[in-house]
């Protein structure tokens, strides 16, 4: 399969959330211009998008809900366990820790780490803050493929590092640094700042930021 664009992975998250709702509601199909307007995009868009994973709708007949919902949730790889470690038990950490979509969408938090005495052994969610000296371990035990880095920028890399040789092979990052991952793991960076900047752009040149680019 060619490489998929990122903005293309956001928008099939966005098509299988709409879909789940209608499916839910006994709806059968759903055409690519009702898709195009629930997730703000064009109805070529979607169909752009849908047709790199393959044939999914009829012309004239729209999409098959249940059966595209299926679809998607096997390409984004959601019919299976996600294992997932959190590091940092600060604010976001707690709010991480506490949130019942992941659950809901196959992730679960199997280990929360910090390296503050005064945290450890603290029950966060429904996890209990471990040291950092235990995630190696806990990460082959668990066979965590994912961790989630809500810390300090100047430990990020190092922290990185940890996480990478004990075996994790995705990062979720919310620490304000640049950081660097060999090729075969996945790194995606969220900065906050840069997301409050650009609804600040939108909000400054009544530009709307609905719509992503391809």
């Amino acid at each position: 399969m060619k490489r998929i664009a990122e903005s293309t992975v956001r928008r099939l998250s966005m098509y299988l959330r709409y879909l789940e709702d209608l499916d839910t509601r006994g709806q059968q199909t759903a055409s690519s211009d009702e898709l195009a307007h629930l997730c703000g995009t064009t109805p070529a868009q979607v169909r752009k998008d849908l047709s790199f994973f393959g044939s999914f709708g009829k012309r004239g007949l729209g999409y098959p809900v249940h059966e595209l919902t299926a679809h998607l949730r096997e390409i984004l790889g959601l019919e299976r366990e996600w294992k997932v470690i959190i590091v940092g038990a600060g604010k976001i950490g707690a709010a991480l820790a506490n949130y019942r979509g992941f659950r809901q969408r196959g992730f679960t938090i199997v280990g929360v780490y910090d390296n503050d005495p005064k945290k450890v052994g603290q029950p966060w969610g429904e996890a209990i803050v471990r040291s950092m000296d235990e995630l190696p371990r806990d990460v082959a035990r668990e066979e965590a493929s994912i961790a989630v880095l809500a810390i300090p920028s100047e430990n990020a890399q190092a922290v990185v590092d940890l996480v990478v040789n004990a075996g994790v092979r995705a990062i979720l990052n919310f620490a304000p640094a640049q950081i660097t991952v060999p090729p075969h793991v996945s790194l995606k960076s969220v900065n906050m700042a840069m997301e409050l900047e650009g609804l600040s752009f939108a909000l400054t040149n009544g530009h709307d930021l609905s719509q992503g680019a391809a």
